[in-house]
């Protein structure tokens, strides 16, 4: 379980970072920073934060409520959407995404941000904050499960409304991701504009559409 071990290391404020969306063929990536107050985070938010990946949805969705409401926690969450992905590719945009949420937690800034992988973001200059990366560091550091919590909920929720738009891919339930239903979607039905284009599944999507001068999938109804 995580703890506040990695973050009592440094006698400064630290932040964790992470982020939700890589892997998946469509829809935004979300990136979050948080900063938790040890000595005012209540038990029991502390003992249920985890890796998200870890926990049931409505699990999730509480913990997120919580964080949200708690005084001793403080969240950023940045969407990173398709066009900045394919504009940067996708590790371009997740640090990208990285940097904009640690500066955006506001005053007083951190001076250390644990970041979960191996991939350090370049952070603003002014004021500094050093960067240390944590391998499954959302399974170790508390603020950085928070991180987690917070950027997992958001961008499933906007998945969500996606698949309201775009129905057909299952994006409610697959989140994006490259399930069997998803792929056979992108034959049948086209790409959508929420398709992120540099991924393989896409591109061949793509060709195979061309082939057939099908045109793309154009959204049902309004965001």
């Amino acid at each position: 379980m995580p703890d506040f071990a990695l973050e009592s290391d440094h006698d400064g404020l630290v932040c964790g970072v992470d982020e939700a969306g890589r892997g998946p063929l469509a829809g935004p990536l979300v990136v979050a920073a948080a900063i938790l107050d040890p000595a005012r985070l209540p038990v029991a938010l502390r003992d249920g934060l985890d890796d998200s990946k870890a926990l049931a949805a409505a699990r999730r969705e509480a913990l997120f409520a919580a964080l949200q409401d708690s005084p001793a926690a403080r969240l950023s969450i940045v969407v990173v959407d398709v066009a900045e992905i394919e504009r940067l590719n996708i590790l371009g945009a997740t640090l990208a995404g990285m940097a904009r949420a640690v500066a955006g937690l506001g005053a007083p800034p951190p001076t250390l941000a644990l970041v979960d992988g191996n991939r350090p973001p370049t952070l603003a200059p002014e004021p500094p904050c050093a960067v240390r990366c944590v391998v499954r560091g959302d399974a170790k550091s508390l603020t950085i499960a928070a991180a987690s919590i917070a950027a997992k909920v958001t961008r499933d929720r906007l998945m969500v409304a996606l698949d309201a738009r775009y129905p057909g891919y299952g994006w409610a339930r697959n989140m994006g991701y490259g399930t069997a239903e998803h792929r056979a979607a992108l034959l049948t039905q086209g790409v959508t504009p929420e398709h992120r284009r540099g991924y393989a599944p896409v591109r061949a999507a793509l060709a195979a559409r061309e082939t057939d001068a099908a045109p793309l999938q154009s959204p049902t109804s309004g965001m």
